[in-house]
């Protein structure tokens, strides 16, 4: 992933929280006929290792073979960023649009699975990460056995061994204070003033919310070295 030095996110439980919020990630693998193939799943990373499963009516899966090289994308929020934003339009006015998001790439190698005990263990803990929390949590035992054991033949298990973390944050970091803090006041403008609708206004403000801790703490570190 390209990644200027300054949009790099290096810190390991950083790059973990990110996939973690986030919660999917598009497995990206070579097809039969040599073209890309992707697939949307839920993930699990824990250690070394990301656990996800797929419809085996998803051909992608055939095409994976031991120790098959594999990329997974984990998104996060996005939004277009406005040069009208930047305190340096007044003063100068070469400013340009651009994008501003976080990512996490994920390379490895895959392990395909088909066996029932596996399927149920990596189902059952995926299904509590995204159960738990919740005032009456849905677990797999709640449903009848021969059910879960026929939705079990409909699925095979993907494992990845990852071997490369790539994690990057594009939040201005480029750009002075005034017009990062130009950029958050943007976005949440756009959010709130009906500009943006649904998961549009929603990822903006995330991005906001996201880009003003990164400037509290920048600031932070900034006043601790001096």
């Amino acid at each position: 992933m390209y990644t200027p030095p300054f949009n790099a996110v290096r810190d390991d439980d950083e790059v973990r929280a990110m996939v973690a919020a986030a919660r999917t990630g598009w497995l990206v693998t070579l097809g039969e006929d040599g073209f890309p193939v992707a697939t949307l799943l839920p993930i699990m990373w824990h250690g070394d290792t990301v656990i996800a499963h797929m419809a085996k009516a998803n051909h992608q899966w055939e095409a994976i073979s031991p120790d098959t090289p594999a990329l997974i994308i984990v998104g996060g929020a996005e939004a277009y960023v406005s040069p009208s934003w930047y305190a340096a339009k007044a003063e100068h006015g070469k400013v340009v649009p651009t994008w501003n998001y976080s990512a996490v790439h994920l390379s490895g190698t895959l392990t395909v699975h088909t066996d029932a005990g596996w399927l149920r263990e990596a189902v059952t803990d995926l299904t509590h990460v995204h159960e738990s929390g919740r005032a009456h949590p849905w677990q797999v035992t709640d449903a009848p056995d021969p059910y879960v054991e026929g939705q079990l033949r409909g699925i095979v298990g993907i494992e990845m061994a990852v071997t490369r973390v790539e994690g990057k944050a594009k939040f201005s970091q480029n750009r002075s204070e005034a017009d990062r803090h130009g950029v958050v006041e943007g976005l949440r403008a756009d959010a709130t003033s009906g500009h943006l609708q649904g998961s549009s206004a929603v990822q903006s403000l995330v991005l906001a919310d996201q880009m003003a801790d990164h400037l509290s703490s920048s600031n932070a570190v900034d006043a601790h070295q001096i």
